[in-house]
C-alpha cells in the first residue's frame, strides 16, 4: 500500500500507550490497531484531527506516501 501510517512512531516518541491514545482520541484499541497496521480503507478528517491534537503533530507526521 503506498500510504504508510506512522502512528506507532509518534506514540513511541511520546512514550504513549495504545490504550491511552485510543482513550484520548475516542477510538477503540481495535480501531487504532487497524489504523496502525495499515488495514484501514479511510480515515475521517475528524479522527485525523483528534489524532493530531492528542499527539501535537501534523497529518504528514502520521501519514506518508511511498512509491511501491
Amino acid at each position: 500500500m503506498p500510504i504508510v501510517v506512522r502512528i506507532d512512531v509518534e506514540l513511541a516518541k511520546r512514550k504513549m500507550t495504545v490504550g491511552e491514545f485510543s482513550e484520548r482520541v475516542g477510538l477503540t484499541p481495535a480501531n487504532v490497531a487497524v489504523l496502525k497496521n495499515g488495514r484501514a480503507k479511510a480515515v475521517r478528517f475528524s479522527t485525523l484531527e483528534a489524532m493530531c491534537r492528542v499527539l501535537e503533530c501534523q497529518p504528514g507526521d502520521l501519514l506518508e506516501w511511498v512509491e511501491e
